[in-house]
């Protein structure tokens, strides 16, 4: 069996911590590929070391003197080596740093230091082959994965190496310079490691048992998932949820493998499983509720729009000419409305009103602003009847005034328009109502 295990900031963040994770990757000899992160907080009000980097870099940039900021960021990874009672020295790889710096190296460069420089120290704590990502993780010329030759390449690479350590987060371009991943990218580069190896299970170890039914910041304690497929995790990444990177999922998808998200401080706890599809049931009818704030609605009324052939298409087109994608788009008989996220909408509404005039020859056009979006996600409702009424009910219950609904036709998810003001009553509703009224 072949296990790639993936360590997000938080498990990697101090001596104490990487501790933890050696004794996790040793107690199952499947774990032969570590994907570690850079550093992150040790306590509440500590700076993530990625986040040090790109002050430090910021600094370099502007030709101030950044002596002070690389001193700490040293600091930092020698407290970790010395709290592992390593021999090890990175004196030669921060004098690199240190000029690649001054030559203004670029801020991925800088950023991506993090998950090199603790990749180096995990492969000397555990006696594994280090693999510099940028070697073997390549961006195109349009700055996107180039998923063919970067399988290709690791593929190759891996067989030949028994137990290895592939830092997160980073690759390279197509002129050799490092290319970074958006932020919590080394759940990407876990992923894709785990696709080259045709690994049997994906483990992305952070600090919580598995992914949680909704936000524990609106919701005290919320039970944990202990099976999703991917299908569900997509809409609940898109709608804010955060335990994975949205991306990591396609690599996986492709071959089938497993993701097992588990917690580092609590490694006995079994965590939540996300697979392609599964016979085992739901233990609620939901799986999972997610949502952003910050949303418009433009609601476009004409009579008769329904027999008007090219109608949804010229109101799209206006959007796409003003760079503007959609969320949601609920309509009727004779009315339209479209959902954008406001931050986006609101510089360009007078052009897109003025385009949707010219483009469709609306009887009137309505604005909405400050709404958020709901997401109720779970495979479970397709069998369960009475699913969105009882939504209704716990919403109006609650004084919650619904501004829009949309269901998807796989009957997996329905997404519930609110304003802002209600979106933490909207969540705290639903979860009563599907979880808590059955525990």
């Amino acid at each position: 069996m072949k296990k790639v295990v993936k360590f997000g900031g938080s498990s990697l963040a101090s001596a104490e911590q990487f501790k933890k994770v050696g004794e996790i990757i040793r107690a199952d000899e499947a774990r032969r590929y570590v994907v570690p992160s850079a550093p992150g907080k040790r306590y509440g009000d500590d700076i993530k070391v990625t986040d040090m980097l790109y002050d430090c870099y910021h600094a370099a940039a502007a030709g101030e003197n950044f002596d002070n900021k690389i001193t700490r960021i040293k600091a930092r990874y020698q407290e970790i080596i010395d709290g592992l009672g390593l021999s090890l020295s990175l004196e030669h790889e921060f004098d690199v740093i240190k000029e690649d710096f001054k030559n203004q190296a670029g801020s991925d460069y800088a950023a991506s230091r993090g998950e090199f420089l603790n990749g180096i120290i995990m492969a000397e704590y555990l006696g594994y082959e280090f693999l510099d990502s940028a070697k073997y993780i390549f961006f195109d010329e349009e700055g996107v994965l180039d998923a063919e030759k970067t399988d290709a390449c690791l593929a190759a690479k891996l067989k030949e190496v028994e137990k290895a350590v592939i830092p997160g987060f980073y690759g390279s371009d197509s002129e050799g310079n490092v290319k970074t991943f958006s932020r919590g990218g080394s759940d990407v580069t876990g992923s894709i490691v785990a696709k080259a190896v045709r690994a049997d299970i994906y483990e992305n170890w952070t600090d919580v048992s598995g992914f949680l039914v909704t936000d524990p910041r609106i919701v005290d304690d919320p039970e944990v998932i202990s099976t999703i497929t991917y299908k569900e995790l997509r809409e609940l990444a898109y709608m804010g949820a955060t335990v994975l990177h949205e991306d990591a999922i396609f690599p996986l998808r492709q071959e089938g493998i497993p993701i097992n998200i588990r917690n580092t401080n609590r490694p006995l706890d079994r965590g939540t499983m996300i697979v392609e599809s599964t016979c085992n049931k739901p233990k609620y009818t939901i799986t999972g509720i997610a949502g952003k704030k910050g949303f418009a609605s433009i609601n476009i009324e004409k009579d008769m729009m329904n027999s008007e052939i090219g109608f949804g298409r010229k109101v799209l087109q206006v959007f796409e000419e003003n760079g503007l994608s959609f969320e949601h788009v609920p309509s009727g008989i004779d009315t339209f409305t479209v959902y954008v996220h406001q931050d986006e909408f609101e510089d360009k509404e007078q052009n897109i009103i003025a385009g949707l005039h010219r483009a469709v020859q609306p009887d009137s056009i309505d604005l909405e602003s400050d709404l958020a979006l709901v997401a109720v996600v779970g495979r479970g409702m397709r069998r369960n009847r009475g699913t969105a009424a009882r939504i209704f009910a716990a919403l109006a219950h609650n004084h919650v005034n619904v501004k829009m609904i949309d269901q998807g036709s796989s009957e997996l998810n329905i997404i519930i328009g609110v304003e802002n003001r209600d979106f933490e009553t909207a969540i705290r509703s639903i979860y009563d109502i599907f979880v808590l009224a059955q525990i």
